[in-house]
Order: C-alpha cells, then sequence, then structure tokens
C-alpha cells in the first residue's frame, strides 16, 4: 500500500478514486467527496472537517479518527467498513452501508445515523441523537448507550446486550429484536413490532408493548410502567410490580403485583389473556 504521512487536502475530490492506501496524521479540509469511489483504504490518525468523504467506496478501515460537524453525509453507499475509536460530530452518517463494524465509537452529534444498513456489528458505542439505525437489518450491538427518540424504527434481526437506551418510540415496526441485560427507558416501546424479545431487562415506559406480535419478556423487571400490553400477543415473566396492564390481546403475563388490570371486554376477549400473580 502507498502511504500517505501528515498532509493537509482541500479542494474537491482531492483523493477520488484511490485504491491501496494508507493514510496516516492527515486532514481534509474543506473541499466535498475527498475519497469517493476509493477501495481499500487505512486512515489512522486523521481528521475529516467536510462534506462527503467516503461515498461508493469499499473496504476501508479507520482508527483514532475524528468527523467535525460540517462532515455531513460522511459515509454512504460503502461496503466493508471498519471504524475503531473515532469521535463522529456530524449527523446522517453511514447510510446505505454493508458489513460495517463499530468500536469504540462516541456520536456525539448523531441524528439519522446508521439508516438503511445491512449486517453491522457495534460495541461500546456511545450515541446521541433521534432516529438511530432506521430502517437496518442484522444488527449485533453490546455496550450501546443510546439518547435519542425514535431509535431502531423499521429495523429487522436484532440482537442488543448489555445496552443503555435512554429513547421513546424504540423498535417501531421492527421484527425479530432481541434485547439482553439492558436497560430501556422508552415511551410507547415496541409498537407495531413482530417477534419482540426482551430477556433480563428492565423497563420504564409509558402505554409500552402495544400492539406486539409475538411479546416475550423473561426475568424482567418494569418501574413507572403503565397501560402495558394493549392489543398484544403476550408470553411475558415479569419480576415484581408492574403499574397497569390494559386489554392485552392474549398469551400468559406472569407478575409479580399489578396496580390496575383493565380488560375491556368490548375491546377483548378477557379469557384469551391468563394472569398469573407470582407474589407470595
Amino acid at each position: 500500500m502507498n502511504e500517505i504521512k501528515q498532509q493537509t487536502f482541500t479542494g474537491e475530490r482531492a483523493l477520488f478514486t484511490s485504491v491501496g492506501l494508507d493514510i496516516h496524521n492527515c486532514v481534509f479540509e474543506d473541499g466535498e467527496s475527498p475519497l469517493k469511489h476509493s477501495k481499500n483504504i487505512k486512515v489512522t490518525d486523521s481528521a475529516f472537517r467536510w462534506r462527503y468523504p467516503l461515498w461508493y467506496c469499499s473496504d476501508i478501515e479507520m482508527r483514532n479518527c475524528t468527523f467535525s460537524e460540517d462532515v455531513r453525509a460522511g459515509l454512504w453507499y460503502t461496503e466493508n467498513l471498519r471504524i475503531n475509536k473515532a469521535t463522529i460530530e456530524s449527523p446522517k452518517n453511514i447510510r446505505r452501508c454493508s458489513n460495517v463494524e463499530l468500536q469504540d465509537v462516541r456520536f456525539t452529534n448523531g441524528p439519522e445515523t446508521l439508516w438503511f444498513c445491512d449486517h453491522i456489528m457495534m460495541k461500546d458505542i456511545y450515541v446521541k441523537g433521534d432516529y438511530f439505525a432506521m430502517n437496518s437489518n442484522n444488527i449485533r450491538a453490546e455496550k450501546l448507550r443510546l439518547e435519542g427518540k425514535y431509535s431502531f424504527d423499521g429495523v429487522r434481526n436484532v440482537e442488543i446486550s448489555d445496552s443503555k437506551l435512554v429513547t421513546k418510540d424504540a423498535f417501531w415496526n421492527s421484527e425479530n429484536v432481541t434485547v439482553y441485560n439492558s436497560f430501556i427507558s422508552a415511551e410507547y416501546l415496541g409498537w407495531n413490532s413482530k417477534n419482540l424479545t426482551l430477556i433480563n431487562c428492565t423497563i420504564e415506559s409509558l402505554q409500552g408493548l402495544c400492539y406486539v406480535d409475538n411479546l416475550v419478556m423473561k426475568n424482567c423487571r418494569t418501574l413507572n410502567t403503565t397501560l402495558a400490553f394493549e392489543y398484544s400477543n403476550c408470553d411475558v415473566e415479569i419480576a415484581g410490580h408492574v403499574d397497569s396492564i390494559k386489554n392485552p390481546s392474549s398469551g400468559v403475563i406472569r407478575v409479580g403485583s399489578i396496580g390496575e388490570l383493565i380488560m375491556e371486554r368490548e375491546r377483548v376477549n378477557p379469557d384469551a389473556t391468563e394472569i398469573i400473580l407470582t407474589a407470595n
């Protein structure tokens, strides 16, 4: 690979269609699309400060890099992308990409990030921004810390573990989502989803987990959670108390205690849902 060290690049398409570069300690200043249509690129200890640096690329590896706020839509239409130890301050990053690996990355201003992507691995990630990961598929996330509304809308085939999600309307319209050993604070959690599984999780939600086709909860806890499970097909196991449950459509709910159980016969068949109180 050809090495490039300690250079500053300006102007549009500075390294357009490059192949086989090892870039160290460089700065990409004003000038759009410096590495557009490039492949087999390594970038280390470098800074990006303008729009669209990596579009239509393949086999990109980045380490200890920063993306300033002006790097709008920084990485789009790219495959085989690996980013390690990066700070990304710009919105709308990583869109329509495939085979993405992210480790120790901070998205400090990350609305509309990771849209329409496929095959994503994430570990030790911090995200602050709304609409994270919309319509992406085949996601594996470990130690994800998320602050932002409307996350994971329309996703498919997702596993999340050891994470903290402070969000709203999370996992709407999703399919095949499993979350392990995590904390989720989200109003209207999981609406219109299919095959949503929560294992060893703590949930805080207003009118959450409603309209779910096949909701599974194992050894979960709830706090400040009201009007849960409306029109959902449930196989639910909750350790402790739930503030209120409203109109589940069918299944089994095992729970220590319930503050208020609302079953409106004109809306659902109460006999279709078995409520088992497990507290002694």
